[in-house]
């Protein structure tokens, strides 16, 4: 197999020595087993996968895994949810070597519950055989085996010890939710095989395009074995109940939608306990408000149920209780839970799911560079892992609460976070590994074009790239910081103008996913540092990991001022300005030209730092359709320090009215600080006229009737001969104003009213020499017919691709003209429109010699009669052309 250039990643340690493929074990080893074979070598104690796999159905599939296994370095294992898999297959694998096996999986709730369970079953203190890394707490050894970890602490670790040296094996859990951190390991950990082709990668879910997960993971030449494990499934009642009242409105989830899942909960559970006083009711709400809002109504109407939450924000002692279950003589539980439960985590006891088939789900709008979570229907795939969880023990129920036609209008899947969230983490993270963009790499969905171009924009902003795309050492250290690079930014420069504490706080605020009420940072800081909000601890937790990260800085100290700087400083480009106040709240304009709406005290503010802003229309959002959710109080000073390279002070000048305006504004982004009136120079009156004319076209100008006439002229001969006779199309002229225009232009520019400007000359620069000598022949202005008379062509319009010349004349001026003349050398005929007397079209003719040979004679029948006084002879022909009545006979 051939070997990728290592040379690409910055940091890459040399080769770590590989054991031949005859020395790893395929049987589990005890350690000092004379038996064994492995003399002079101590190999780590097997795990007894009887024990561990005794009441797991995926227990019946170990063999065939093991089969795979030495099969192939690779291999994807498709099982329903509560099979076992998660804790089996890590120590089977881990039984095959003596290095480590790392096991992902997409939340900390999940990574630790899982260590706890296989500990559990292993018999083995947590962090000693079995132990997990999350962010922020770690329970491990040199010598533990299985290592639960978040997908986003192994990228991380990578960029460290990017050949896994001491790893034995990855597992990649819950891959059908394409969590995107977990579809950047498929991809970092596909190349890793290229050169150590002794780790082995496996890929575990629930639902999952095999197949295809099969070919990425696998080599050019074959894709990965998939282990397919199979049970038949415990009875799942379906039950409808849907809301009398709308589930969202222009603010999200309706009260009365709670009040409806709240009411079906609480009922359900009173027949389910009826009947299994041992079972328990599991309801899946979009998000955290939601379970709050959903348990308190519940706790409210019922005291006979132990109503618990589940989320990422409670403590991580109040996450295991409820995943433990409940011992004889508890209440019945009723567990309101995010799609934290969907799938990656398995609750005991559960009989009974009451579904509101909503999820948040993250959604970018690009054309305001936001990314944010909407609240939206749960795919229909979602809603029926959610109600799996009801039949893991036994039968089970599912109520949905929405109808049948609306359930079955939702989307199929959800979409992968790699199609729809910020890219500027997963970017900066490739370009450290080497791969900017993902380039070369094997994964499954390829960075969206636009949205990884909004990111890069986003790191060389920072300096975190160079242009070729590659990672530069400012890059390198941002990366090191596991937070978004714009917050890591922040921290590092913030630490330097407010203190590590205060940079500290604001960035795990605002990394730490947690609730800031009303949007106000600075007091969401103060009610965490007097420990009263439920995220307190984590957040101090997060606080005290991040000082660790920057150099202290003695002397800097800064309070609540401080907070809009460290935001402005992650985010310059939402730095905002108050524009409208009303009863409701306030509009703010940021620097990014984006309007966005805030309610509450910081309506009253001037200037904002946002940090967080997202779609959300609503009546209080003044027609901007965003919605401000975090900001702080930013002073001017502030802002000169945050974004400087942002600020402008310069000459606007706009062609407005026929005239050129001016003035000297002073901005921030898209934000107008002063304006002057000044006097444009002649270069700024120049280019305000030219965009005036790329913005609005020709059409600013004045056209005499002579210039749109020799326009109309030139643009045949364009048509007709090409080069060089000049294009006088709009996009023509305009693409060659210097070439014609730049007298008028500096006439402008000085302040002329566009009026007086005489096109026809600025025209006639265009013409070309020597051919220009013979224009008024190809192209004439007027035609002389028989009867003397120059009647003027009017040539068709610069536009129309085909319409020819036309001569407008009265039928009698033409009697006895046999040939139709013809313009441009011959090449166009003139279109004659012949007039009646009172001047209405009688005939549309560039024949005219067919026209007095037939036509005429019916013409003649019908007009003669009404026109008594002009002559309509028998045969036109031998008649005189004339344009006088029969009374008065041309001299």
């Amino acid at each position: 197999m051939p070997r990728p250039n290592r040379s690409r990643h910055p940091c890459v340690p040399p080769d770590p020595p590989r054991k031949p493929a005859s020395h790893r074990p395929k049987r589990p080893l005890q350690s000092n087993d004379p038996e064994s074979g492995q003399t002079g070598r101590v190999t780590p104690a097997a795990f007894d996968l009887d024990a561990i796999g005794a009441d797991l159905s995926f227990a019946a599939a170990l063999d065939e895994l093991s089969a795979a296994l030495d099969e192939s370095g690779s291999v994807v294992v498709t099982a329903p949810p509560g099979t076992g898999k998660t804790t089996l297959v890590p120590p089977l694998i881990a039984s095959r070597g003596a290095g480590r096996v790392i096991v992902t999986q997409p939340r900390r709730v999940a990574a630790r519950a899982a260590a706890r369970r296989l500990a559990h079953l292993d018999g083995s203190p947590l962090g000693t055989r079995v132990g997990f890394t999350v962010r922020g707490e770690r329970s491990t050894r040199p010598e533990t085996r299985v290592e639960f970890v978040t997908a986003g602490v192994l990228l991380r670790r990578m960029l460290d010890d990017p050949g896994l040296v001491g790893v034995d094996a990855v597992i990649l859990d819950e891959v059908h939710e394409r969590a995107l951190e977990t579809d950047l390991l498929i991809g970092l950990l596909s190349e890793v095989r290229e050169l150590r082709d002794d780790l082995v990668l496996v890929t575990m879910s629930a639902t999952v395009d095999a197949a295809r997960l099969a070919a990425v993971i696998g080599t050019d030449d074959r894709p990965a074995p998939i282990v397919d494990h199979a049970v038949p499934a415990f009875p799942l009642t379906e039950r409808w109940a849907p809301s009398p009242v709308p589930r969202l409105d222009e603010r999200g989830v309706t009260w009365g939608f709670l009040d409806h899942v709240a009411g079906i909960a609480t009922a359900a559970a009173a027949e389910l306990v009826r009947h299994d006083t041992a079972a328990d009711v599991l309801v899946f709400a979009p998000g955290v408000r939601e379970v709050s809002e959903i348990a308190g109504r519940i706790r409210a109407a019922s005291s006979a149920f132990d109503v618990r939450e589940l989320h990422g924000r409670i403590p991580p002692p109040e996450q295991d209780a409820v995943i433990r279950g409940r011992t004889a003589g508890d209440l019945p539980r009723i567990i309101v839970t995010t799609s934290l439960a969907e799938s990656s985590l398995t609750v005991p006891g559960v009989r009974l799911v009451v579904d509101s088939c909503l999820s948040r789900q993250p959604q970018r709008d690009a054309a305001r560079g936001m990314t944010g979570l909407v609240t939206t229907a749960a795919s229909r795939s979602s809603c029926v892992q959610r109600a799996g969880r009801a039949t893991r023990q036994g039968p089970g129920t599912v109520i949905r609460c929405v109808d049948q036609s609306t359930y079955a209008a939702a989307p199929a899947r959800p979409a992968p976070e790699i199609a729809v969230v910020d890219l500027a983490d997963a970017a900066l993270l490739l370009a450290c590994w080497g791969a900017p963009g993902g380039a070369g790499l094997r994964m499954i969905d390829p960075l969206p074009a636009e949205n990884l171009a909004d990111a890069t924009a986003v790191l060389r902003g920072l300096g975190a790239i160079d242009d070729r795309g590659r990672a530069t050492p400012e890059g390198r250290a941002l990366a090191r910081i596991p937070t978004d690079p714009r917050l890591a930014r922040a921290l590092r420069d913030g630490s330097r103008m407010v203190g590590n504490r205060l940079a500290a706080e604001v960035v795990a605020l605002l990394g730490g996913d947690l609730r800031i009420a009303d949007a106000d940072t600075a007091r969401a800081l103060v009610t965490l540092r007097g420990g009263r909000a439920p995220d307190a601890r984590r957040w101090r937790d997060d606080v005290r990991r991040l000082e660790r990260m920057v150099a202290p800085t003695p002397g800097v100290d800064s309070d609540l001022d401080g907070v809009g700087l460290v935001i402005a400083l992650a985010f310059p480009e939402r730095i905002a300005h108050r524009v409208e106040r009303t009863a409701e709240g306030a509009t703010f304009l940021l620097a990014s030209g984006t309007r966005a709406a805030v309610r509450g005290p910081l309506a009253a503010v001037e200037w904002l730092a946002v940090a967080d802003v997202a779609r959300a229309p609503s009546r209080t959002t003044a027609g901007s359709g965003a919605m401000i959710r975090s900001a702080a109080l930013l002073t001017e000073d502030r802002m000169e320090q945050a974004a400087s390279h942002l600020m402008t002070d310069r000459v606007e000048a706009q062609f407005v009215g026929g005239r050129v305006q001016a003035r000297r504004e002073r901005r921030i982004g898209a934000i107008l600080r002063t304006a002057v009136p000044v006097r444009a120079s002649i270069q700024e009156g120049r280019d305000a006229v030219r965009r005036a004319l790329h913005r609005d076209g020709l059409g600013v100008f004045t056209w005499s009737d002579g210039a749109r006439a020799l326009r109309r002229r030139m643009s045949l001969l364009r048509r007709e001969l090409g080069a060089p006779w000049p294009d006088v199309s709009d996009a023509g002229l305009v693409g060659a104003l210097d070439e014609w225009l730049a007298p008028e232009l500096d006439a402008l520019a000085s302040g002329s009213p566009a009026g007086r400007l005489e096109l026809t000359s600025a025209l006639r620069r265009l013409l070309p020499w020597p051919e220009a000598t013979r224009f008024d022949e190809l192209v004439p202005e007027r035609l002389e017919v028989p009867s003397g008379s120059r009647i003027r062509i009017a040539y068709p319009d610069p536009d129309d691709e085909t319409a020819r010349p036309v001569v407008a004349v009265k039928l009698q001026e033409c009697f006895g003209w046999a040939d139709t003349p013809r313009l441009v050398d011959g090449r166009v005929p003139v279109l004659f429109h012949l007039l009646s007397p009172a001047g209405r079209p009688l005939a549309v003719t560039d024949d005219l010699a067919s026209f007095w040979s037939g036509p005429y004679g019916q013409v003649r029948a019908e007009m003669r009669g009404r026109y008594p006084r002009h002559p309509w002879p028998e045969d036109p022909w031998a008649a005189v052309p004339t344009k006088h009545t029969k009374n008065r006979p041309a001299r």
